[in-house]
């Protein structure tokens, strides 16, 4: 994630008077969470809304959407997946506090901050993360890869090695056992 692209919300003001503060960007390349990073295909486009709710908390609502670039389970390539997330988070100023925390009150999730300028990276990376899905495919009939040689059967002929030749032969002699008519043998 290009953290240049990556703008935080200055909440000053919502502080100060309440009301309500939006943002709206875009990240190019990749996201990063933590060490691990997701590769984009295009720009990740992103909007966030942060409300004033009283004795400096605030609610944080938003969403991300692009298209992550994941591996095909079946036959490795490289396949634009698109992800849509939504999240909201309850906010509270605490004056000093030098980093974000996350505390839990009340069985409730509560995002503590020290300083009006709100970096909103670490909550479009998260929400973006969580809703990846588990494997894709580049297209519903892959036919993967070749369980002998590792060839790419999208792209390398079905007779790609030996072994892949010689089992497309056996299973053929297979097919024709099972229509002889073999029951009155002994």
């Amino acid at each position: 994630m290009d953290y240049g692209e990556i703008q935080s919300i200055n909440l000053a003001r919502l502080l100060r008077e309440g009301g309500t503060a939006e943002a709206k960007g875009e990240i190019s390349g990749q996201i990063e969470l933590g060490n691990d990073t997701i590769p984009l295909q295009d720009k990740a486009l992103w909007r966030v809304s942060v409300t004033s709710v009283g004795d400096d908390e605030l609610w944080l609502s938003g969403e991300i959407a692009g298209n992550a670039v994941m591996e095909c389970r079946r036959c490795l390539d490289p396949t634009p997946t698109p992800v849509r997330a939504h999240f909201q988070h309850m906010l509270r100023y605490q004056p000093g506090l030098e980093r974000l925390e996350a505390v839990e009150e009340d069985e409730e999730e509560v995002f503590l901050f020290g300083k009006p300028d709100l970096e909103l990276a670490p909550f479009l990376s998260e929400a973006f993360a969580l809703e990846l899905p588990y494997t894709t495919l580049c297209r519903e009939d892959c036919p993967g890869l070749c369980e002998f040689c590792g060839a790419n059967l999208k792209r390398a002929p079905q007779d790609c090695c030996p072994q892949r030749s010689r089992q497309g032969k056996e299973s053929k002699l297979a097919e024709q056992l099972k229509k002889l008519d073999l029951e009155g043998i002994e």
